[in-house]
């Protein structure tokens, strides 16, 4: 059909594309054309995504990203997507509307990511602007993503098919012309069936490979598929040449037999990225697709889509979990492996948290849903699989560099091998440049990075590693140097009092110890403690005064408001000790972080922290006797109505793995340095316990960064260790920062890293996997030389055909994909 779009009379295939062609020119986007490559034929637009409207509302956009803030970001699958003008085309025309703020699109994966303010902009605009601009596209779906990538295959299994069915038909007639049907009458029949079996199979079984030829050309790029192309071709018009009446032999039965052998190769290629890469299908596998949800009562099945937070979630002895959130009633054993890596059950009770995707024990649990679908923990993993997965390390853009060289070599040295047998007869050059198209394989160095990557990342999932970009494995390879956080780190983060000393208001009152503690030198240890470690009597015998129940009250009614690990030990020490805190009212709180904690408690100020927390505040504090030795653990001071009354020693236990862990690190040439915001002489006996570790204390939490900013200053790659809440700028600071707890949002947007699991042996295998990632990636590569360089100048020297050649191609690819492969035993030699 003809119409004039601005200004000019014009010829489209259809009235999608008139409309298309006449809102790039209204929009300014004409540049778009000049991008096109010339000549290019574009099919007519995708149809437009229908009740667009639906994608404005939270409860459906909340299963593709975060909808609790106006600025979103969304991945969106784009079908129409030809050419790196369409990239250029979709990225300037939103570009241009207001709100949005980013869009990039990755070509490979026909992926568009996009970042915008819903506040100014809906989603249904964005996608009715990309439908305008002739693109359909829709929020990926990474099981929609496994169904595209199983088509895909299938499409590759029946050219494969065809490709086999064609080679064993040219059998036959390849061995009647071999018994001496070529010089018979016979001899032309014979020549033309070939013909008519390779064309089809040319055509068809070998369409990929000549499409990526032709559009790599079109764009100015010399792609992987042009050496396979080229081969074929020349193999397939030699032999056409052949059959009508040109001297020599036709080689219908190579064309379509290393077609075949190299589809075969592709396909068992595409398989093992479909394994490597499924790690993001089993994990959304995990969570269920419905939830027991309990309204006025009575148990309803609805689907997870359906349930809200704050909804009551019904989950019976064996189901999984759907949602993440908080018990509410019973008690039961959940098995946390797919998040943690830990095949023993942990026991959760009311008021834990529990995660979708775990599996409930024995018990019976009313849960109250806290985030679902891709707010859960389980959904940000699947996030950072994703990410993880389509990311690029370093070592992968040097390889990617090489392959359009290494197409330019091949090339070169197939027409270097024809000019060299041209002199002794055609068919003999032809066929030695053809095999030397076919037998180098650009392919693998293609493959090295990814498979290794896609490997890696999806092992690490399982076992409770999640890494954020294939960029880190390559970073934390080269890490000489790890900084580990003391307190929830290195240690367990349940700090417990060992030492507690009151006083009275009247001025030279002596310290006082509870009652169960005879001797100020012998410390006083809770129940909590108690339970766990050796000591002395616990809490419950201890007898208190009502002065110093009185000093308790006010101090941890305080540290109630505090989440961090200390105050939680003083809060656990009335509790056992029994004191209310209930009815207390706290007001106007002060927190200084790594030194204390203000406020007024029923009137009275309180301050508790560290001694200079108080000296700041205009408190008097007094020597300290002996048994108030810091060595003990961290000394806390807590002042009444600006007079010092109380002093608390709280210690944490170290991890049973922590010392074990800095060992194998030291042994692989790894320095380790403990950081922490305690005395010098507290982080020196916990680096006692450690063995020979550099200790930096006296470190406040905002003075973290600076630590790792000057070890850096000094040449060093520096991977930090951290709780991933108050080590946050640290976390971002250091080269690899590694989170280790339950996977948090503030974990997962500072740490390169996040540890399922608080065991610390995982840091270890981090850096084993990084290790083994790079040295898999280096063999890979080091394969696909090695093979080139021996049987490149094998095809220059005629001595491998084309057939032969087409079976040995292959091989590379699939070397690769086995020695990245082998990345999964890791963990298992570590039983």
């Amino acid at each position: 059909m003809q119409a004039v779009v601005a200004g000019a009379e014009r010829a489209f295939c259809c009235p999608g594309c008139k409309s298309v062609c006449a809102a790039i020119h209204a929009a300014g986007l004409e540049g778009f054309y000049r991008r096109t490559p010339e000549g290019e034929v574009l099919g007519p637009p995708p149809p437009p995504p229908k009740q667009l409207e639906l994608y404005d509302l939270d409860e459906v956009q909340a299963a593709y990203l975060d909808t609790s803030a106006d600025r979103r970001e969304i991945n969106l699958h784009v079908e129409g997507i030809h050419c790196a003008a369409c990239v250029w085309l979709i990225e300037t025309g939103l570009a241009r509307m207001p709100g949005v703020e980013a869009a990039r699109v990755n070509l490979t994966g026909r992926r568009l990511r996009v970042t915008w303010d819903n506040a100014r902009l809906r989603l249904s605009s964005l996608l009715e602007r990309l439908s305008q601009l002739g693109y359909a596209a829709v929020p990926f779906d990474p099981e929609a993503a496994e169904g595209a990538l199983k088509r895909r295959n299938r499409a590759l299994l029946y050219r494969m098919a065809f490709a086999g069915f064609a080679a064993m038909n040219l059998m036959w007639i390849a061995i009647a012309l071999y018994a001496g049907a070529d010089q018979g009458e016979f001899r032309g029949l014979f020549h033309w069936i070939g013909f008519a079996i390779a064309t089809p199979t040319l055509l068809y079984s070998g369409w990929p490979f000549l499409r990526g030829a032709w559009l790599g050309l079109r764009q100015g790029a010399l792609t992987m598929d042009l050496p396979i192309a080229i081969g074929a071709s020349i193999t397939y018009l030699y032999s056409l040449s052949v059959t009508l009446g040109a001297p020599g032999q036709v080689y219908w039965d190579t064309v379509v037999n290393f077609l075949f052998v190299i589809l075969v190769g592709r396909f068992l290629e595409a398989m093992s990225k479909r394994q490597a890469l499924a790690s993001t299908q089993r994990l959304l596998d995990l969570q269920p697709k419905v939830a027991t949800v309990l309204r006025d009562g009575e148990p309803v099945v609805l689907p997870i889509r359906a349930v809200k937070p704050g909804d009551r979630v019904l989950v019976r002895p064996g189901e999984t979990i759907p949602a993440d959130g908080l018990i509410s009633e019973g008690r039961s054993e959940i098995d946390e492996a797919m998040l943690s890596g830990e095949s023993e059950p942990v026991a959760r009770g009311v008021g834990e948290a529990v995660a979708a995707g775990t599996l409930n024990g024995a018990g019976v649990l009313t849960i109250e849903v806290t985030g679902l679908l891709r707010e859960t923990a389980l959904g940000r993993i699947i996030a950072l699989v994703e990410e993880a997965q389509s990311s690029k390390a370093p070592i992968q853009s040097l390889a990617d560099r090489i392959v359009p060289w290494f197409v330019a070599l091949t090339l070169a040295l197939a027409l270097l091998t024809f000019g060299f047998w041209i002199g002794r007869d055609l068919e003999t050059a032809l066929m030695a440049a053809t095999s030397v198209l076919i037998i180098t394989c650009p392919c693998a160095f293609g493959l090295a990075t990814p498979m290794a990557i896609a490997v890696a990342s999806g092992l690490g999932a399982r076992h409770g590693i999640l890494i954020k970009q294939g960029a880190v494995l390559e970073t934390l390879s080269e890490i000489r140097h790890v900084v580990f956080d003391k307190t929830g780190t290195l240690t367990e983060g349940r700090p417990e009092v060992v030492l507690w000393q009151s006083r009275a208001a009247v001025p030279g009152a002596a310290w006082q110890t509870p009652a169960a503690a005879a001797a100020p030198s012998a410390p006083w240890r809770n129940r909590a403690a108690a339970s766990n470690r050796s000591g002395p009597t616990g809490a419950g015998a201890m007898s208190l005064d009502a002065e110093q129940r009185e000093l308790l009250r006010l101090v941890a009614a305080l540290e109630q408001v505090s989440e961090h690990p200390f105050a939680r030990a003083v809060v656990r020490l009335a509790k056992t000790a029994r004191v209310g805190l209930n009815a207390a009212q706290v007001r106007a709180v002060r927190v200084e972080p790594g030194a204390g904690i203000a406020g007024t408690v029923d009137g009275h100020q309180v301050l508790i922290g560290t001694r200079d927390w108080l000296l700041a505040n205009g408190v008097e504090v007094q020597g300290l006797n002996a048994s108030a030795s810091p060595t003990l653990g961290t000394r806390l001071h807590g002042a009444i109505d600006g007079i010092e009354r109380l002093r608390l020693v709280a210690a944490d236990r170290l991890r049973p793995d922590a010392a074990e862990v800095v060992r194998q690190l030291q042994a692989d040439g790894i320095r380790v340095t403990l950081l922490t915001g305690d005395r010098a002489a507290v982080a020196r006996r916990i680096a006692e316990q450690l063995g020979t570790v550099e200790v930096i204390a006296d470190v406040r939490p905002e003075e973290k960064d600076r630590v790792i900013a000057e070890l850096q200053r000094r040449g060093e790659r520096v991977a930090m260790v951290g709780d991933g809440i108050n080590d946050a700028p640290a976390l971002v600071r250091a080269d690899v920062g590694i989170a280790v707890g339950s996977g948090t949002d503030v974990s997962i947007a500072s740490a390169d890293i996040v540890l399922m699991s608080t065991e610390l042996i995982r840091v270890r295998d981090a850096v084993a996997l990084s290790r083994r990632t790079l040295r898999a990636i280096r063999q890979n590569i080091g394969l696909s030389i090695a093979y080139n360089l021996i049987m490149v100048p094998l095809a220059m020297a005629a001595l491998i055909t084309p057939l032969v050649a087409a079976i040995s191609m292959p091989l590379s690819s699939l070397a690769v994909i086995g020695n990245s492969a082998r990345l999964r035993g890791l963990f298992k030699q570590r039983g």
